[in-house]
């Protein structure tokens, strides 16, 4: 039984077939792409639980076609980049990817990343099976955020919300009115295989303002300058 549907978006065609080999080793079925317009099509009627995107592509580059998945889909996206630029890497989680990967890379790390993220984004393990999930849930005045089905509810209404920022709204609001720092909620949040910067906090949190900001008078998320964020409750 296969662990999973990946779809690999590269224009270098060794590399499309070593990570084939990996992954599939790994029990996951695994899709090729060598261009943008490949993967808008092959997206569609593949339909993968998980897209590694490369930036450098032919006819639409990585940015394009995650912002293409992203019009119509929440699934999870890793980003491939030869550049290891930060200004990259937030462009990249600004767009909605869930991780990047910098090229040089090992292959037994993009096989972690691919378990990583599918296990966030699933809420358990890809490699067990589990017959019930545990309700993650939280509740405020006109604010609900499900980690279980990865469901945010502003006003009753459901908004989308790409899997890191449900996580990292979840993990502030389980814990109301602490404050963490950045790097803490790399760490807690992103995971220890985590490779990130600090603006990745800052760029999740700007954008879960936009969807937050004045919402209700009971809560709000707030910067503590100096030190970092917390979501700040009043009686």
């Amino acid at each position: 039984m296969s662990m999973g549907k990946i779809l690999v978006v590269d224009d270098d065609i060794n590399i499309c077939e070593l990570l084939r080999l990996y992954i599939e080793k790994e029990g996951f079925e695994v899709v090729i792409a060598n261009d943008g317009g490949q993967a808008i099509t092959k997206f569609k009627t593949e339909k993968p639980d998980l897209v590694m995107l490369d930036i450098m592509l032919p006819v639409l580059d990585g940015w394009q076609v995650c912002r293409e998945i992203r019009k119509t889909s929440q699934c999870p996206i890793i980003m491939l980049t030869a550049k290891g630029e930060v200004f990259d890497k937030v462009l990249g989680l600004e767009l909605g990817a869930d991780d990047y990967v910098v090229k040089p890379f090992e292959t037994k790390e993009i096989v972690a990343r691919i378990k990583a993220v599918l296990r966030r984004v699933n809420g358990t393990s890809v490699t067990e099976e589990s017959p019930r999930k545990e309700l993650k849930e939280v509740r405020y005045e006109k604010l609900v955020i499900n980690l279980t089905n990865y469901e945010l509810r502003v006003n009753g209404e459901q908004i989308d919300t790409p899997p890191k920022e449900m996580e990292l709204i979840y993990h502030l609001a389980s814990n109301p009115n602490r404050v963490f720092t950045r790097d803490q909620l790399l760490d807690e949040v992103w995971g220890f295989d985590y490779y990130g910067d600090s603006r990745t906090v800052d760029v999740h949190i700007k954008r879960l303002r936009e969807k937050l900001e004045g919402v209700s008078s009971k809560w709000t998320l707030k910067t503590v300058w100096g030190v970092g964020y917390k979501f700040e409750t009043k009686e």
